[in-house]
């Protein structure tokens, strides 16, 4: 993907596009167990795109979708996969927490932290094969406060792994306000003990990440060690799609959405600066909306798997 303005914008609206249209299988019970939605967060993925390379890899969280996206994963079979279709990514085994595509060195996790110690796994397989290729470890601000956040980081600082450490800072741990348990007034502070290059940045300002995103990989990439960016963020769902979200109020969510909303923020950014107009916005928006309407009538068209084939994932076979 390109740094073109009018790209960076569609690239917003094409993650919130496929989250919004996931959201429709929640009512009708398509999608079973919880759906995390990265709503308000897409500045944050459509930002490391451009700096992301095929030979790359991205370990994400249980608030995945977006990174996949924006790491290639066709777009149809990771919807297919949430709605655990067998035209989806892992054949419809892996559901919302668990995509898997080898192929793009993508995958995620459902446990808070644990994507870390594998994107290392990743950084040093790299380094050992003389590659200058990045792994990046996404997490939240809940996750910074695990064993894993800081087993991870000083094992890559104290053998300079091609690692980026990105900190999708929201503010909540679920529930649980972030300066409520954590120590440090941020992220980017702690990132020194490691002698890691860290920066803290507007998550909700796509240019902002572009660009500290490119500096982090880049730090990362030409053997100078890990790399902390921590984007801050507003959540606008609650932790998932069922949660009360009774820990923030009305007033705050709905002005947080006004305040803190990336998409039509960009929007009027550019608009201001005169690199596109409204209509041509407006049309992008219509556009990539029918395409995500279109993809989740052909994945709701597709069969699940054979139940009777639920086990053949677990299990080699003898002689195999």
């Amino acid at each position: 993907m390109s740094n073109d303005p009018v790209a960076l914008f569609a690239a917003m609206v094409r993650l919130r596009k496929f989250d919004e249209a996931c959201l429709q299988g929640v009512p009708t019970h398509e999608i079973h167990g919880e759906l995390h939605t990265g709503l308000g967060q897409e500045a944050i993925a459509a930002g490391m795109e451009p700096s992301l390379r095929p030979d790359d890899a991205v370990v994400s969280t249980h608030r995945n979708h977006y990174h996949g996206l924006v790491k290639g994963v066709p777009a149809e079979a990771m919807m297919a996969e949430i709605f655990e279709k067998e035209t989806g990514l892992c054949g419809g085994y892996g559901g919302h927490m668990h995509p898997f595509d080898p192929e793009r060195n993508f995958s995620a996790t459902g446990i808070v932290g644990a994507s870390l110690p594998v994107a290392a796994g990743y950084a040093y397989a790299y380094r050992l094969a003389g590659k200058d290729a990045i792994a990046v470890g996404v997490t939240g601000d809940g996750g910074t406060n695990t064993g894993g956040f800081h087993e991870t980081l000083n094992m890559a600082g104290a053998w300079k792994l091609p690692l980026v450490v990105l900190v999708e800072n929201n503010r909540l741990a679920i529930s649980v306000d972030f300066h409520a348990v954590t120590a440090t007034v941020d992220i980017e502070t702690r990132a020194a003990a490691y002698g890691a290059w860290a920066r803290s940045v507007d998550g909700t300002d796509v240019e902002a990440v572009r660009d500290a995103f490119a500096e982090a990989a880049a730090h990362a990439r030409t053997g100078k060690g890990p790399a902390v960016l921590e984007a801050s963020c507003y959540r606008f769902s609650g932790h998932y799609e069922g949660d009360h979200d009774s820990y923030r109020t009305r007033e705050e969510k709905k002005r947080m959405r006004v305040e803190n909303d990336p998409i039509p923020l960009y929007r009027e950014r550019l608009i201001e600066r005169g690199e596109a107009a409204a209509e041509e916005l407006d049309a992008i928006d219509a556009r990539l909306g029918e395409e995500a309407a279109a993809m989740l009538a052909d994945v709701r068209a597709a069969s699940m798997p054979d139940p009777k084939t639920a086990l053949k994932p677990l299990f080699v076979e003898e002689g195999r």
